[in-house]
């Protein structure tokens, strides 16, 4: 395992078992997420970084009993929480790096990533993997439930203009992973960069 890896799996390890307590209010911004996605019924998706799982149960409303929702995580104590929570019921969870799924390409409708591009050690080699697994024409949603400045204010540091999810810095960086940005918003309620896979 990488020392990325370690220091990831340490950080969530940690804050598993009371992840969902500390954020109980973010079911709406999930959900309306989700419902961004445009997802129909019998719809494949990925939930890439499912963490606890918050977003399995909007996933699987949108593509119905027909459809294929997975969830991937790096950290054992995170999909441990969600089969606690239930949300297993919902979709598959699968322990595995987002930097090397475990999956067929092109085998995927859409993906969702809620909070996982700031953890990511090689963004762009990242997103590309991400594409990998999508069909051509799919869709990748880069989500929090807070914006970045009131994220930055959470954790008390000063938000920058090379952060990662700044529109400037992150427009180039999905272009540079065969991914075209669609949409973005930055709110204090809400991030959320959409993006669709170039042929």
């Amino acid at each position: 395992m990488s020392e990325d890896h370690a220091h990831i799996q340490e950080f969530f390890t940690a804050r598993a078992a009371d992840w969902d307590s500390k954020f109980p209010d973010d079911g709406p911004a999930y959900a309306a997420a989700v419902a961004g996605l445009g997802l129909r019924s019998g719809d494949r998706v990925l939930d890439a970084g499912c963490g606890t799982g918050r977003a399995l149960p909007a996933l699987r409303a949108a593509v119905g009993a027909s459809g294929v929702v997975v969830g991937v995580d790096l950290t054992p104590a995170m999909l441990r929480a969600a089969v606690r929570a239930g949300r297993h019921r919902d979709g598959w969870l699968l322990l595995a790096d987002v930097a090397a799924l475990p999956l067929r390409p092109e085998s995927f409708d859409a993906v969702f990533a809620a909070g996982l591009i700031s953890h990511l050690p090689r963004p762009a080699e990242n997103l590309r993997e991400l594409r990998r697994v999508v069909r051509p024409g799919g869709i990748l949603a880069l989500f929090h439930p807070v914006g970045r400045a009131a994220l930055a204010a959470r954790q008390g540091r000063q938000l920058t203009p090379d952060d990662l999810r700044a529109e400037p810095t992150l427009r180039p960086l999905l272009a540079s992973a065969g991914w075209r940005m669609t949409s973005y918003t930055d709110e204090d309620a809400r991030f959320l960069a959409m993006a669709v896979r170039l042929d």
